[in-house]
């Protein structure tokens, strides 16, 4: 134990030091902002602090929740950066063209046309940026086609878009419409333009865009084959590990009784039963927000004819339902948290349910508060900056104003204090699993403090440097930490039934922890491959973002093993679907976070795929299955607890457990992958801006499949109504005890 222990500092140390350091060479060799953009003739586009008003134009709108950059956003309005870039470029082309041939350049010989592309190249690729100055000088060419795009964004925010779900007035002063133009130019700018005494430019030649010579770099292609091999031979590796490990690990003795029964509730661990009930309700609030988000895409503003737009524009619902998903996950965790620690201890310190009551007040407010900043601000409701403190910073995952982002960071650290006070004590204690402990207060506080980088940025931060602090969070925060507290709680969960011993869980949840962070702390780099980032983002990110599939592969023998244990005395038939919810947690695993992670997390892979349906693909079945499943597991196992005899209605939940988890697939196999591979093919052959553009999004074919998700949704729908109508009846009514007979004969799990 001692040695997996050092094992898993060593890693947490040595990986933190290693992204710590491509953090500084991220800050460093970020894009630069310029101070002005002139072109040649003296005509000034864009002035003094121009680009980063137009960033935060776009973030009070709702930033990546319409549209994206970089490809980090929505997946209805286009990726900004794309679009800009293939204007510009057209723009130019037919310029030139008009003027010394009277003819489009689509038109031209494939011989004129090719001198024509190798010229818009030259002029696209040069680094004209001047760090002295701090100004971007452009040919008056490049200024024209500025103020061609200007007039088109102009048209799109002001009078609305259908086919981008963007609701009319959006954004409609002249001013602020030319600061947005100026952050889409400079971030197309940063795409193009090669770095200083290099080939490629600031964001690794992406997005997809043959015109101006955006095709993939040698390190993409080759730091992807590195990754591949990479991940064969780990999974080579670990299959030896593990068989050796299961032999040493094998043996339990389960007690003829539910340890539970009898034992009485503490007033913290009642006090956690609103938690649930708030879970439920914010869980069929998210579903409703997805329905809603789901069908802007066929419908643009309209709902079924309903004008909805004008009240819920597209930006709102999709920023609810994706801050929705966090917030009820993040609740359940929290609440399944708090109902253990006085398992720890075996007592509960004084005043707990007042901090446990505190805790629940804080989080609706954060919740409630959020919600409605972010549509005030996305309704221009909020002067000013006020749009940052209260409203929308349009970062997607972390929307929420930046005094809900403080209040709630307040809120994990007293979940933090409660669940420390409980877990402390029990250190001194003996007969209890002092490693199992000290993992759970390491991953409670890796939960709890790992939320802090969401602080580290302001209002007027570059846009590498925030991505960099957002995928700390939404990387670090959801894939990291709470992987491993996921681990640790199931693994305390099984040792407080008995079903396995204290210390093979302990040992189990420190080794898997161990395995989860070598690749899961060092692979958040893994989203930053074209965000203004080096090459050696890149490639660090691609070699870790492989390590962090290989224990994934592993959880089928975990699911088997759950199973087993659930048969291996009658009073665990009690726990059946709760058990049946931690296998489907470990089926995503493999499918969502797994398969469909690393179909997208290849540099050369990615390259084509970001912010195509096959992100959403790996973000419902990462997101929800993994995380949400994990949570409505976690709340089954809560309920269970708080009266372990009563009688449940298993035919409900049994239906609600097949219904969720087969509407999903349905989902993702009848719409999504469909669209997202679909996308791909259009992104290679033509380019990515053709993938996003709504040419080919609305096309019969594509909106089709758009409206084939409305299957998996509605049977998604019809099960999650059925397990929270479940979870609420038990927590609001009395129910039937049930009588579980004990069979005298022990029966070894490994027998069943």
């Amino acid at each position: 134990m001692k040695k997996l222990w050092i094992l898993l500092i060593a890693i947490f140390i040595g990986s933190f030091a290693i992204l710590g350091w491509v953090g500084v060479e991220i800050f460093r060799q970020a894009p630069p902002i310029p101070r002005e953009v002139v072109t040649s003739d003296g005509k000034v586009l864009v002035a003094d602090e121009q680009v980063m008003d137009g960033q935060n134009v776009w973030q009070a709108m709702g930033g990546m929740q319409v549209g994206s950059i970089w490809g980090h956003g929505s997946y209805v309005a286009p990726d900004w950066t794309a679009d800009y870039l293939h204007r510009e470029a057209l723009f130019i082309l037919n310029d030139w063209t008009a003027g010394q041939y009277g003819k489009d350049g689509a038109a031209l010989p494939a011989d004129q046309r090719a001198i024509m592309l190798a010229r818009l190249q030259e002029l696209m690729r040069k680094n004209t940026y001047d760090e002295v100055t701090g100004r971007i000088t452009l040919d008056p060419v490049r200024g024209r086609a500025f103020e061609d795009n200007l007039k088109h964004y102009t048209s799109i925010f002001s009078n609305g878009s259908a086919e981008y779900a963007i609701q009319r007035g959006a954004q409609s002063d002249p001013e602020k419409l030319r600061d947005l133009t100026s952050f889409f130019f400079w971030t197309s700018w940063a795409s193009a333009a090669n770095r200083p005494n290099n080939d490629i430019s600031y964001t690794s030649n992406f997005p997809s865009e043959p015109l101006v010579g955006n095709v993939p770099t040698s390190s993409s292609i080759i730091w992807t084959g590195v990754s591949v091999i990479l991940l064969i031979g780990s999974i080579g590796g670990m299959v030896w590990f593990y068989a050796g490990w299961h032999k040493e690990t094998e043996g339990r003795d389960t007690p003829d009784e539910d340890p539970l029964v009898g034992a009485k509730l503490t007033p913290s661990q009642r006090a956690t039963v609103k938690y649930f009930l708030i879970v439920s309700l914010l869980f069929l609030l998210q579903i409703a927000m997805g329905i809603v988000t789901a069908h802007y895409g066929v419908e643009g503003g309209g709902f079924y004819g309903i004008p909805l737009d004008q009240w819920l524009p597209y930006v709102v619902s999709r920023t609810w339902h994706t801050q929705l998903g966090i917030f009820w996950i993040a609740t359940a965790w929290l609440a399944a948290g708090l109902f253990i620690a006085p398992y720890i201890c075996g007592y509960e310190p004084k005043w707990q349910r007042a901090g446990v009551n505190v805790l629940f007040g804080a989080l609706l407010v954060v919740v409630l508060g959020s919600m409605a900043g972010q549509w005030l601000s996305v309704m221009h409701m909020l002067p000013g900056d006020l749009w940052f403190w209260f409203g929308h910073q349009g970062w997607e995952y972390v929307d929420l104003g930046r005094v809900w982002q403080a209040a709630l960071f307040v809120g994990l650290l007293l979940w933090l204090f409660l669940i420390a006070r409980s877990a402390i004590p029990a250190l001194k204690q003996k007969g209890t699993s002092k490693s199992l402990i000290l993992l759970y207060l390491g991953t409670t506080a890796g939960i709890a403090l790992f939320y802090s980088p969401g602080l580290f940025w302001g209002m007027r931060s570059h846009l590498t440097v925030v991505e960099y602090w957002r995928w700390w969070v939404v990387h670090l925060w959801v894939e990291g930490f709470f992987e491993v507290f996921a681990t640790v709680v199931i693994a305390f969960l099984f040792a407080k039934l008995k079903v396995i011993r204290a210390d093979h869980a302990a040992y189990a949840a420190l080794l898997s922890g161990a395995i989860y962070l070598s690749g899961g702390i060092i692979g958040t780099l893994h989203h930053l491959y074209f965000a203004g980032t080096p090459t050696v983002a890149l490639a660090f990110g691609s070699v870790f973002s492989a390590l962090e599939i290989v224990p994934l592969v592993f959880v089928g023998y975990e699911a088997l093993e759950n199973i087993r244990h659930s048969r291996a005395r009658p009073w665990l038939a009690q726990y059946k679907w709760v058990v049946y919810f931690f296998v489907a947690v470990a089926f995503w695993n493999l499918l969502g976070a797994g398969v469909f992670g690393f179909m997208i997390n290849p540099p050369i892979a990615l390259y084509y795929m970001q912010g195509l349906n096959t992100t959403a693909v790996h973000a419902h079945g990462a997101l929800y299955g993994v995380y949400g499943t994990l949570g409505l597991a976690l709340t089954l196992f809560c309920l269970r607890a708080m009266d372990p005899n009563r009688k449940w209605n298993t035919k409900l939940l049994g239906f609600a457990f097949w219904a969720i988890n087969i509407g999903m697939l349905m989902e993702i196999f009848l719409s999504l992958l469909p669209i997202g591979l679909l996308q791909t093919y259009q992104s290679i052959s033509v380019g990515y801006w053709s993938a996003r553009s709504p040419e080919f999004m609305q096309t019969a074919l594509m909106q089709n499949l758009r409206w084939m998700r409305m299957v998996g949704d509605t049977v998604f729908a019809i099960g999650a109504v059925a397990w929270v109508w479940f979870a609420i009846k038990l927590m609001v009514t009395k129910g039937k005890k049930e009588e579980f007979v004990v069979e005298p004969a022990i029966v070894p799990a490994e027998a069943v």
